[in-house]
């Protein structure tokens, strides 16, 4: 069998897992011929019982000169799993860093192919329910805050070495053909691509090989589900040339209907991925790896999965809610009453029916599109490694108001492209000696074009019209015409925060990391980043079409002309309007009241005017021309120092110092510039990694602390346009992202493994974690507290950060016995728990979610080889209804129970 030994390092990782760990001595020919014996008794014997126990002293380089077989992953010895965390392949048991392993066959077992499914089975790492665009990653209990499209996520995600900047680019995937998902906890960036503040989930897909293997799998489900994935790989020209393969395609309703089109369902899948490897190895001295991956555009409808309640009828004060613009009000006018086959009680309430019923709801549009290469030299010093990538995404939102009147066409949604180029270029050491380093550097070029989009219907005058103004337009056919047309068709680049943005971010980084062998048990790991970063935004808020009403716009909203003519509140005409002005306010009242002039109009008629009038301008609202928000710019440093002592070969204790930074946001808050400040994170962490019980019990845990300063969510800022704008003394504030002074996170983690059951493998993992506000004045109000005479914003001092559970365990089995000569039997479980926390980033009293736990299962019966295999997998077994979030008037509920059959096998 011909390889090279060189590309060993690009092996998938499963067929590593039972190899030898990383050394730092020489092997002797004698030990190089004995490990080559054995993993030829590897090869012979994979399916026959545990793999031999590597040799000692042996290095990697050894494990090079042989293409093992892919062993089983339930016959790996613990302990020798090995991870890639810091850009090479070493032992899990010797990173001094809190990582949590799942290797790609468990997520295969349980069909986890989304990104919550991944972190369902990692220590500390959560999934925060949004949209494909504003869902995030938290790590320990940070993260949840909402995102902007200007901002670095908390938590970065790498997949094949290629760093993801964008959340959008983890939340509408399906993650298959996958080896392992790691996830590295605490501020990073002296090795792993973008610096981030708080940790990595870093995913490595199968690679390619010269030994020939196909898989596939079809599972059909619950839900009309139907899921197909195939991969393939191996040899184009044997040792030259390779290639891997993996198609996947997902289709499926979702559990919620929507009443008005029952073809649209809550939340469906439709997802169709691709991936194509190449790899090149022309000698022993150069490897190359390029892969083109693709997920053409397709809808899923995750907006409007809500399950309206009541608004209360009292804030928190006591005091009486008047419920002036809640929907209950507005669906009891007369205009809505009308339509006679649908009611707030009945229909909008929709708890008890399960139901949703939206007439201009559309499916979420995403899809990717990626390139990237992988350059290795092997030099007999060093290796070099360049990773060149591309990345694209598109996102695209149609939304309701959540009725089946026309008040929206688009209730607001954001039109994105995002796309992404990076560059990384790094040099590392062969281990041994008295140090192995890496070093290199690191350029990421960043655009995203947004654009917010509101467009309204014939019913939005109705609705967004005051109770008086609503009177008054709704006594008489000229005056419902005036209310139709007020919004009709009016659309907007709206506000929210800009209506467009331009965003361009650029960052250089160099990096370097080493590994200080000061003894045989004692390493320390010193590492320093700084990253040069240069964001810039330019955004607008505009009006694109003034509908069917022209007529009724203002004169000028903060400098920028509509066209209208000016009256008074009444309605009157001001001495003020030109000719033009005065031409059409006389086709305006010919046009609604068949009248000649506009002053041959009554007052009562001029006043429907001035109503008609003030409803388009309100929501219309902030309008600012093209404006460019101050730049960021600053050079950020990174550093961890962590010294680790290997007491043996089964016990290693590690403390860590890290420390990150995340880059500043530059932003338009209601047209006015204000630029967000970095986000600085210290990491404190002690731990040990241990093997007990003759290597049969797997125990690793850490104690952490971290302190994150100027911490990036949403704040309740002065509102410069508003408060410039009305010039009446007062002051006006709004809601925009700003920071946090201070944040705290402590806790403990613990992951393990435990195979001393016959046939069994327990996998555990679980954290206590108390992430709180340490200082932070200025939250937004919630919703209970906006009574009259509330102050602005509030102090959460010593409050628990949203999304942050203190309790998380994690705890999944693989049971696997022979029977029938070469079948076997095997059955797999996976439970996440979280005991409570506030779902809303406001904190109201309103948001907590309590204790819950979802259980994954599966069992079935295949060949021992895995050439066939029938297994029945149910997620979420038990009926976990816990809602995802929830509000003051409305929640997200559970994705319910789903069975499924799988059919899989290998070629």
């Amino acid at each position: 069998m011909k390889t090279h030994k060189k590309y060993r390092a690009a092996l998938p990782l499963a067929a590593l897992l039972t190899s030898a760990p990383l050394y730092a001595a020489d092997p002797t020919v004698a030990e190089l011929q004995a490990e080559i014996a054995r993993l030829k008794q590897i090869i012979a014997t994979q399916n026959q019982g545990a793999a031999p126990a590597p040799a000692s002293g042996t290095p990697a380089a050894a494990v090079a000169a042989v293409e093992p077989a892919p062993a089983a992953e339930e016959s790996q010895t613990l302990g020798e799993v090995t991870v890639r965390s810091r850009n090479r392949l070493e032992r899990l048991q010797d990173v001094p860093l809190s990582v949590s392993v799942v290797t790609g066959k468990e997520l295969d077992r349980l069909q986890a192919t989304d990104i919550k499914s991944l972190t369902q089975r990692a220590a500390n790492v959560s999934w925060n329910q949004g949209n494909q665009r504003t869902a995030s990653l938290a790590i320990r209990g940070v993260g949840k805050q909402g995102q902007t499209e200007a901002q670095d996520p908390s938590v970065g995600l790498i997949v094949d070495g290629v760093n993801y900047a964008y959340n959008a680019l983890s939340s509408s995937f399906d993650f298959t053909d996958v080896d392992a998902v790691e996830v590295t906890r605490g501020p990073q960036g002296t090795l792993l691509g973008k610096n981030t503040s708080v940790g990595v989930v870093n995913v490595t897909t199968r690679r390619p090989s010269f030994t020939p293997d196909a898989s596939w799998s079809l599972t059909l489900g619950q839900q009309d589900t139907v899921q197909g994935r195939f991969a393939a790989g191996g040899p184009i020209v044997d040792g030259v040339l390779a290639y891997r393969a993996n198609l996947s395609v997902s289709k499926g309703e979702g559990d919620i209907k929507n009443a008005y089109n029952r073809d649209i369902t809550y939340t469906n899948k439709d997802r169709v991925s691709g991936r194509l490897q190449f790899l090149l190895t022309p000698d022993a001295s150069f490897s190359a790896r390029i892969a083109l991956d693709a997920q053409p555009r397709a809808g899923e409808t995750t907006n409007g999965r809500t399950i309206n309640l009541p608004t209360p009828k009292l804030y928190s004060n006591g005091a009486v809610n008047p419920l002036s613009t809640d929907t209950a009000t507005r669906l009891a006018r007369r205009w809505f009453t009308q339509q006679t086959g649908y009611s707030y009680q009945d229909n909008f309430l929709n708890e008890k029916n399960g139901q949703v019923n939206n007439d201009n709801q559309r499916p979420l549009v995403t899809g990717s599109n990626g390139a990237a290469a992988e350059l290795n030299w092997y030099l007999d010093k060093f290796n070099i490694t360049s990773i060149t990538a591309y990345k694209d995404y598109h996102f695209n939102a149609t939304n309701d108001e959540g009725t089946p009147f026309d008040v929206h066409r688009n209730s607001g949604g954001f039109w994105n492209d995002y796309r992404q180029a990076t560059q990384e270029l790094r040099l590392s050491s062969q281990p041994g000696g008295l140090v192995d380093y890496q070093a290199g550097i690191f350029l990421m070029k960043v655009n995203n074009q947004a654009d917010y989009r509101r467009e309204w219907g014939n019913d939005a005058g109705a609705w967004y019209a005051n109770a008086a103004q609503y009177n008054r337009l709704d006594a008489n056919a000229a005056g419902r015409y005036l209310l139709q047309n007020s919004l009709d068709r009016l659309q907007m680049s709206f506000n929210s925060p800009a209506g467009t943005q331009d965003i361009r971010n650029k960052s250089a980084a160099i990096f370097a990391q080493a590994n200080w062998h000061l003894s045989e048990p004692l390493t320390v790991t010193t590492g320093l980043r700084f990253t040069r970063e240069d964001r810039r935004n330019t955004g607008s808020t505009l009006v694109n079409n003034y509908g069917n009403a022209p007529e009724l716009n203002p004169v000028a909203i903060n400098g920028v002309a509509f066209g209208g003519f000016s009256t008074a509140a009444n309605g009157s005409l001001l001495a003020s309007n030109n000719p033009a002005q005065l031409a059409l306010a006389n086709s305006l009242a010919a046009k609604y009241f068949n009248a000649a002039s506009y002053s041959a109009l009554s007052t009562a008629q001029q006043q429907q005017v001035a109503d008609a009038k003030a409803i388009r301008a309100s929501q219309i609202g902030v309008i600012f021309p093209s404006t460019e928000a101050a730049p960021f710019k600053d050079t950020l440093p990174a550093f961890v120092l962590s010294p680790s002592y290997k007491f043996n070969k089964d016990l290693t204790a590690y403390a860590s110092w890290q420390y990150g930074e995340k880059a500043g946001i530059s932003q338009l808050t209601n047209g006015v510039s204000n630029l967000v400040r970095k986000e600085k994170t210290s990491g404190f962490e002690t731990g040990f990694k241990s093997a007990l019980l003759d290597r049969r019990l797997l125990v690793n845990a850490n104690l952490f602390l971290m302190n994150i300063k100027d911490y990036q969510q949403a704040v309740r800022v002065l509102d410069v346009y508003t408060t410039n704008l009305n010039s009446d003394g007062q002051l006006y504030y709004t809601t925009a992202t700003g920071n946090a002074p201070k944040v705290q996170a402590k806790g403990i983690e613990f992951d393990g493994a435990y195979s001393g059951i016959p046939y069994t493998t327990l996998r555990f993992s679980g954290a206590y974690t108390d992430a709180r506000y340490k200082d932070f004045k200025q939250s937004a109000q919630p919703a209970e507290n906006g009574y009259p005479g509330a102050a602005p914003y509030r102090d959460v001092t010593g409050e628990a950060l949203p999304g942050a559970s203190k309790f998380t365990f994690n705890l999944g089995a693989d049971f696997r016995k022979p029977v029938w000569s070469n079948k076997e039997f095997h059955a797999s479980f996976n439970t996440a728990f979280n005991s409570r926390y506030n779902a809303d980033n406001t904190l109201s009293s309103y948001g907590w979610i309590g204790a819950s736990s979802i259980t994954d299962l599966a069992i079935g019966l295949g060949t021992r080889g895995g050439s066939f295999d029938v297994s029945v997998v149910v997620k979420n077994a038990f009926g976990n209804d816990s809602p995802l979030t929830r509000t003051w008037n409305s929640y997200t509920p559970a994705v319910p129970r789903w069975a499924g059959l799988v059919v899989s096998g290998s070629l």
